[in-house]
């Protein structure tokens, strides 16, 4: 599938959008944003920590928002925007949801299900529905605020380590 740059670019953008609360709330940045007919009808990020959820990923809150506002589980004729490629859980969903598209920011190739590690989305016989899918769209803006982040949480980890050894007395830099 071809991506429209222009209008893909724009919605993509609602997607970061969206990542960075997640990355305000210390959640992995992944924001997602659904489509019909032009509008968004659903926008999340993830809230696996603050829900205690760890199926609160960004797409898995988008959907439900989209079929609340649609007052329908199917979403057809909607597109799925989302700054990271779908886990294999939140891919299986997509499918039941049924929206057209998919257009991610980043690939995963370790745990991606849209092509990346394995490909729910598309060409998948077993599966009773298949996604259009147009990866790579803001990837670099994507990949940046995911590689931001976990760096963040490194130094932040290795600070409270520090802090801990500072404070059971297991210091020995005196």
């Amino acid at each position: 599938m071809m991506a429209d740059f222009q209008t893909d670019g724009f919605f993509m953008q609602q997607a970061l959008r969206a990542a960075r609360k997640a990355y305000s709330a210390q959640e992995v940045p992944v924001g997602a944003v659904i489509v019909k007919e032009g509008k968004i009808i659903a926008r999340a990020w993830n809230q696996v920590e603050t829900l205690k959820d760890a199926t609160a990923h960004a797409e898995m809150l988008a959907l439900t928002s989209a079929q609340n506002a649609l007052g329908d589980w199917r979403l057809d004729g909607c597109t799925l925007y989302v700054t990271k490629e779908p886990c294999p859980m939140c891919a299986g969903a997509i499918v039941h949801c049924r929206p057209d598209r998919v257009v991610f920011g980043v690939p995963d190739g370790k745990a991606g299900a849209a092509g990346g590690w394995i490909n729910l989305l598309e060409a998948n016989p077993p599966l009773n529905h298949r996604c259009e899918i147009a990866s790579g769209i803001l990837q670099e803006e994507c990949l940046a605020m995911l590689q931001s982040f976990f760096r963040e949480a490194r130094e932040r980890k290795k600070e409270e380590k520090r802090v801990r050894k500072l404070e059971s007395g297991e210091d020995d830099s005196h």
